[in-house]
């Protein structure tokens, strides 16, 4: 069995270890965020003090300006905790094929900003919003007492605006695992959560995407401190799928961290891992356009095999349809 993933890769298609062509742009606002949820491979938390600065948001619309065909998805954090978050997004509203924004739909109810809602439906902004489980007691328990309750009355209010409904209001939910183990077939957790959330609360969403739990940050923790690290990594190593492989994230998509900092997916920015120049620099944004040009390698470690287990994970979900 093989453990190193380059070499796991390389004997599928090595190509696969080179990045493609950039198709989606992910933005990481920073990490404060009105929870602190015990899997968050970033950390985040209301004490959060990694905030992207207008200054490098405006460096972001300068690339964006000459690239109009991206899809931006920004995260954090909470993006919406960011101060400038409403800068961002109207600035670039006009300069992208699409906009996603990940939410932990609690937010909506933080002193001073319940007008999100409406402003997310004028804007047609794409929602990706956390809800690990359909039932009360899961949810809370991974991110804390009262959260179902609240992400029910936020999914509501997207409701009444059209989210879930209207075919240009896109609402998508993500379940990630509460433990060790990887997630169950996309399609039919899907069918599970549309159903219970139908038939107790009477609310709707589009999609379901399952994102299996990467073995860093809080997660890696919580593995550590109950001995289980091992036995995950080995979880994940032997469910390596070469079919999903040919799919992986990291290929279309490049991570911006609140610096302006250039990686190829979030989790390597979780890590500190960089794409870097010849002279081992981290790139940033204002390199990004000259950079693409080129061959950029992907840089890859242990935590990789999280996005190839199974049915495989990226940030829209299963890779396997």
């Amino acid at each position: 069995m093989i453990t190193d993933f380059k070499q796991a890769i390389t004997n599928t298609k090595p190509q696969l270890l080179w990045f493609d062509r950039l198709q989606i742009l992910q933005v990481n606002l920073g990490n404060r965020c009105n929870q602190h949820c015990k899997h968050c491979h970033v950390q985040a938390g209301p004490s959060g003090k990694k905030i992207m600065s207008k200054t490098v948001m405006e460096k972001i619309i300068v690339f964006l300006r000459s690239h109009p065909d991206l899809c931006v998805d920004i995260t954090g954090g909470c993006p919406e905790l960011n101060p400038d978050f409403k800068f961002f997004v109207e600035s670039i509203v006009e300069l992208t094929s699409s906009i996603m924004v990940r939410t932990n739909l609690t937010v909506f109810f933080e002193p001073g900003l319940i007008w999100i809602p409406q402003w997310y439906c004028k804007n047609k902004i794409v929602l990706i919003a956390s809800m690990p489980c359909y039932t009360n007691e899961n949810v809370d328990r991974q991110r804390g007492r009262g959260t179902f309750k609240k992400s029910i009355a936020a999914i509501k209010l997207l409701n009444d605006l059209g989210y879930g409904i209207d075919e240009q209001l896109q609402l998508n939910l993500v379940y990630n695992p509460g433990a060790d183990f990887l997630p169950g077939p996309q399609a039919h957790l899907e069918a599970d959560y549309k159903r219970e959330l139908g038939k107790k609360y009477g609310v709707v969403f589009n999609n379901l995407f399952t994102i299996t739990n990467a073995p860093i940050g809080r997660f890696r923790q919580y593995l550590k401190a109950n001995g289980k690290l091992e036995q995950y990594l080995q979880l994940l190593v032997e469910n390596f799928n070469p079919e999903v492989a040919k799919n992986i994230m990291c290929r279309n998509l490049l991570s911006i961290d609140y610096r302006g900092v250039v990686y190829n997916c979030d989790f390597n920015q979780a890590l500190n891992l960089p794409i870097t120049n010849n002279s081992g620099k981290p790139i940033t944004i204002e390199q990004l356009d000259d950079v693409i040009q080129g061959n950029i390698k992907i840089i890859t470690d242990q935590h990789c095999f999280c996005c190839t287990a199974g049915a495989g994970s990226s940030c829209t979900g299963s890779l396997v349809k």
